[in-house]
């Protein structure tokens, strides 16, 4: 009887060929071996044959090194990028395992899904056309977009002629925030910081809120609307109604308790100015201008209503609450006691011991650390994150 051939002897076929060619990059080489019924090396023997290149490079994905090269001419800011792009907006990002390596890999079609939910986010003027393939159409558009914003306003490191401008600009006293970002193509974030950078005392003088800058009209707010919907800068916004970029970032926080523009873009809608804007809340509305007297008075008068309850509870001769595990500032005793004197269920709070500075403190609640440590380790992780992107905190 004859036998048949073995496995990496037999003719390939047009169609395996075809399945090969098909497959390839999308399934484990082990599925398509055993497809076609045929031995693994079989298999990369004639992909490699067939100019099909790498297992990684094939199929309609990129791995997130080659993403972040694409997008931002760099691969840097691995971590940043990871926490920014992936935890905090979502990129969908899916593990592909080649062998025993495994990588991260962004199929192009999600991306392009994510990038156009956050088009605000991402820089297109720093992606090369087709650097991904084929790109949808409102790419063009945001990337032509994003090259006049940058024309606005550089992003470059400041150079020495420009810190000796912007010196001279301020000591003239004669020019406003817009109008030295205007001249100098820089926020007024960026030259904001740049005075703290170099310590210069000298000020902007302030802008006079006089005629068509100091009330919105519909028609500004009209523009506002369709610019964050088409993905605007809110420098390009402000040239257009016009005024500086900081008066629009404080009018589309007041109004939506946010900067994102990729945020206030969901919240919008197709819908006029002020459509789908959240609720104020108390947080908020402490420091914005137009609500924050009102919350003040508001917690002043909840201030006293509990210092009524207090004095109500008429706890005030007792001193010994204060060491007393059942205490509760609000609601007085737990244990329903009234008379701290001939209380039977004093529970002394217990002393704890910091693991940072190894001192004693007395808390009801539970923690590792003291408030003089707490505070410090938050003060030391600010410092770090000013160190780390490049800040510096005088």
């Amino acid at each position: 009887m004859r036998q048949p051939p073995p496995l990496g002897s037999r003719t390939w076929k047009p169609e395996e060929e075809d399945y090969l060619m098909e497959k390839w990059g999308q399934i484990s080489v082990p599925a398509i071996a055993k497809k076609l019924n045929r031995t693994t090396n079989a298999v990369k023997v004639r992909a490699q044959r067939l100019g099909l290149g790498a297992v990684l490079m094939a199929g309609e994905y990129v791995t997130l090194n080659q993403l972040l090269l694409a997008v931002n001419g760099e691969s840097s800011s691995y971590g940043y990028k990871m926490k920014s792009w992936v935890e905090n907006r979502g990129l969908p990002v899916h593990t592909k395992k080649v062998n025993r390596c495994s990588f991260r890999v962004v199929y192009i079609e999600e991306f392009w899904e994510w990038a156009e939910r956050y088009r605000s986010f991402i820089d297109f003027s720093k992606m090369e056309p087709l650097a991904l393939g084929e790109e949808p159409g409102w790419v063009a558009e945001q990337r032509k977009k994003d090259f006049e914003a940058y024309a606005i306003q550089r992003k470059d490191p400041w150079g020495e002629d420009e810190d000796s401008r912007l010196k001279m600009l301020l000591s003239k006293h004669r020019y406003s925030w817009a109008e030295i970002s205007e001249m100098m193509h820089r926020s007024h974030g960026a030259i904001a910081r740049r005075c703290r950078d170099l310590g210069i005392k000298d000020r902007p003088v302030s802008m006079e809120l006089t005629g068509k800058r100091g009330t919105w009209t519909s028609e500004d707010f009209e523009i506002l609307a369709d610019g964050i919907r088409h993905g605007d800068s809110y420098a390009a916004i402000g040239k257009a109604v016009g005024r500086s970029e900081k008066c629009v970032r404080s009018k589309v926080y007041n109004d939506y308790l946010t900067e994102n523009a990729d945020k206030v873009r969901e919240m919008l809608g197709d819908g006029s100015w002020g459509h789908g804007a959240p609720e104020m809340d108390v947080r908020h509305g402490f420091y914005i201008s137009r609500t924050c007297h009102q919350v003040r008075r508001d917690l002043s008068a909840l201030a006293t209503v509990l210092r009524k309850r207090m004095n109500d509870l008429g706890y005030d001769p007792y001193w010994q609450r204060f060491m007393c595990m059942n205490w509760d500032d609000i609601g007085g005793c737990s244990a329903g006691c009234t008379d701290c004197d001939s209380c039977t269920a004093f529970r002394r709070i217990q002393p704890q011991y910091c693991a940072r500075c190894g001192g004693t403190f007395y808390e009801r609640k539970e923690n590792r650390f003291c408030a003089a440590c707490r505070t410090a380790r938050k003060k030391q992780a600010q410092r770090h994150w000013c160190r780390v992107n490049g800040m510096s905190r005088k």
